[in-house]
């Protein structure tokens, strides 16, 4: 008969305690290797220490138990790739929270810029277009374009990608009619989408696969403020005085290896998983978006696109396209006839808007593209 350990030798050995063990029982995280029928003692056996060992390591990371479970039941190389990507996006949400705590620190103590916009008149022209692929026969891309918000969202194939994503946008719509200061954008968003993300889970609930996923990359305006909420691979771009910058972070598989300089940018282009989601809104609840808020400026004007897009045109293309063309509709039509000389193997969602100086009268109505 193999030599058992009791819980409490067992906890000594693991470095865990004996109540967070019994926690991981009834969860099925650990589960003892016996169970003494008169007393209910749990006992355990020397090989369960590794797994034990791995939970309480994962647990100083701060990784969920549910997250913890599926870690423990991988194979060690693809359990290792799990952890890193949940590593990446803990990082990137801490860093998200930094910018956020670092505006809120400058605008409690005076040195940020005043988020009274009643002397800001700012507005946007805009238009928005989702196309299908020419080999794609359904479009789960959705885009949107109005007077305080613009939105991009790539729902994923299969299941109910084309419901996730045209959901957590109809979820952001009802914003636009929200008179709100600067400061209360951020959160506004962040509630929006967590509602929609319920919603979500309620559509992969009756999905014939069990799932339903979608990107998410949104804008919310007040006054010369925007808020930028983001998660996955759809984009955000700004273009200020002839110079495009990315203002969104990919959450890709292969972007966390170009971060770690495993990868060059050149060699994810050619990737075979360059479309390999780390983060999206998949219903679960269990990851969150970026979140920032940035300052616009009379000029500026903003690109909101689908990996379909920026995935076959060059950001070089890109920047050509957005300086020189006029208005934001010449602008759209012109990017997406770049993406299907390119093949347009996948769908394109895309938004131009322009930020432009507003009147009395434009203060007070709608200024779409014309």
């Amino acid at each position: 008969m193999r030599e058992l350990l009791t819980i409490g030798a067992f906890a000594r050995a693991a470095r865990l305690s004996p109540k967070a063990l019994r926690l991981y029982d009834e969860l099925g995280l650990l589960p003892p290797a016996a169970v003494d029928g008169d007393s209910g003692y749990r006992f355990y056996g020397p090989e369960q220490l590794e797994r034990a060992r791995l939970i309480a390591w994962l647990r100083r990371l701060g990784m969920p138990l549910t997250r913890i479970r599926h870690v423990c039941d991988l194979p060690a190389e693809t359990a290792a790739e799990e952890i890193a990507g949940y590593w990446e996006q803990f990082l990137a949400e801490t860093a998200a929270r930094g910018r956020l705590a670092n505006f809120l620190v400058d605008y409690l103590t005076g040195r940020g810029s005043s988020v009274d916009d009643s002397a800001t008149m700012l507005g946007i022209r805009y238009v928005a277009r989702s196309e299908s692929g020419l080999v794609r026969t359904s479009n789960e891309d959705t885009a949107y374009a109005g007077p305080r918000l613009l939105a991009v969202a790539d729902g994923v194939r299969g299941g109910a990608g084309d419901l996730a994503s045209a959901t957590v946008i109809e979820a952001l719509k009802p914003l636009e009619a929200l008179a709100m200061p600067a400061e209360d954008l951020l959160g506004a968003l962040a509630d929006a989408v967590d509602d929609a993300d319920a919603e979500i889970g309620t559509i992969a609930a009756a999905s014939s696969d069990g799932e339903a996923v979608t990107t998410l990359t949104a804008l919310l305006w007040s006054g010369s403020h925007l808020a930028l909420v983001h998660i996955g691979d759809t984009r955000a771009y700004r273009l200020r005085d002839g110079e495009l910058s990315q203002i969104t972070h990919d959450h890709t598989f292969v972007q966390s290896l170009i971060d770690e300089g495993r990868l060059t940018p050149d060699e994810a282009a050619s990737h075979p998983q360059r479309s390999l989601l780390v983060r999206a809104l998949t219903g679960t609840g269990g990851t969150h978006p970026d979140l920032s808020l940035h300052q616009a400026a009379a000029g500026d004007r903003y690109l909101l696109c689908s990996d379909g897009l920026s995935a076959v045109v060059p950001a070089a293309s890109l920047q050509k396209v957005l300086t020189e063309e006029d208005g934001p509709q010449q602008a759209l039509d012109e990017l997406i006839a770049q993406a299907y000389a390119a093949g347009a193997p996948d769908n394109i969602a895309c938004v131009v808007a322009d930020v432009v100086p507003l009147d009395a009268a434009d203060a007070v109505r709608n200024i779409p593209s014309r």
